[in-house]
């Protein structure tokens, strides 16, 4: 079952409907602050847990199990590893559509944070029509015929922390799997470091307690295919999170270059935070204020 936030007031002339798509290990959760933000300015704001996120994750039995076992957390099968990038992208696009059908005249703006970068790729594709604006919120706004995969070995991602606190072989798992409950402090500081250097230590710890642990390798090993016709023809903006060491400054860039040399008449609005991976948990103001002006 799909957690599904709505929120929204009377809207005016200029109010926006943002759909808020989360990343691997999240849930619609994540938006809870921005999410207030956006309607305290009079805009409309879905955000839902993708399949196998928030509370559709589904956990390995190794993972409730404390103290953990290493080797049994390395091998046990996901049961989430059956999902793939359509799941993602035809629950995105029902939403979409939903939402088309009872505000025909309102302005959708669909935001995806890291992962969901694939996904905004393939909705993107799917209904051009229905969408104002795609915003990339240091995504992977993958090339077309290319998959998150085919970056990882890349130059611009060798400074990316993402490697190093993976606990199991994906293709074991069927997963990147974490351990967000690790006991073990050095693990912990690393993955702070990894996705929220700057948010508060508070926060963070409560951000832990809602992470799940497997995001399924199969959205992420698919190649994604955009056309300039469809996808291309979509204003799109790329935030650009100038800290960030899940997914580097570089290869930001990389994603913003490849997507302008592609569809060069309709090129990438770039903006800029100077936040870690997770905007939305220690700067969420800033990020209110970009996509307000948008």
């Amino acid at each position: 079952m799909n957690r599904e936030t709505e929120q929204a007031i009377p809207a005016g002339s200029d109010t926006k409907t943002f759909v808020l798509v989360h990343g691997g290990a999240h849930g619609a959760w994540a938006f809870e602050r921005l999410a207030s933000l956006l309607v305290q300015e009079g805009h409309h704001v879905v955000a839902r847990d993708l399949p196998g996120h928030g509370l559709g994750a589904r956990f390995p039995h190794s993972y409730t199990t404390r103290p953990l076992n290493p080797q049994e957390f390395a091998t046990e099968p996901s049961p989430v590893a059956h999902l793939t990038l359509r799941d993602y992208r035809d629950q995105v696009t029902d939403t979409i559509r939903r939402l088309a059908e009872r505000m025909p005249h309102r302005h959708i703006i669909v935001l995806g944070h890291s992962m969901a970068g694939l996904v905004l790729n393939q909705v993107g594709e799917a209904v051009p029509e229905l969408i104002g604006r795609l915003v990339y919120l240091s995504a992977w706004m993958t090339a077309n015929g290319t998959s998150f995969s085919d970056y990882m070995d890349a130059p611009e991602f060798s400074t990316g922390l993402i490697p190093s606190i993976l606990l199991a072989d994906p293709a074991v798992t069927g997963t990147l799997r974490m351990d967000f409950r690790s006991g073990d402090p050095e693990y912990r500081a690393r993955v702070k470091a990894t996705f929220a250097a700057d948010a508060d230590d508070h926060d963070w710890e409560a951000v832990t307690n809602l992470l799940t642990p497997d995001t399924p390798i199969g959205p992420l090993a698919e190649k994604v295919t955009v056309t300039p016709a469809r996808w291309g023809r979509i204003p799109r903006t790329y935030i650009t999170c100038t800290d960030d060491r899940a997914v580097p400054p570089a290869a930001q860039q990389r994603f913003i270059d490849e997507a302008d040399k592609y569809t060069p008449d309709n090129p990438t609005d770039v903006r800029t935070l100077p936040t870690s991976h997770s905007p939305f948990v220690s700067q969420p103001e800033k990020l209110a204020e970009i996509l307000l002006e948008l």
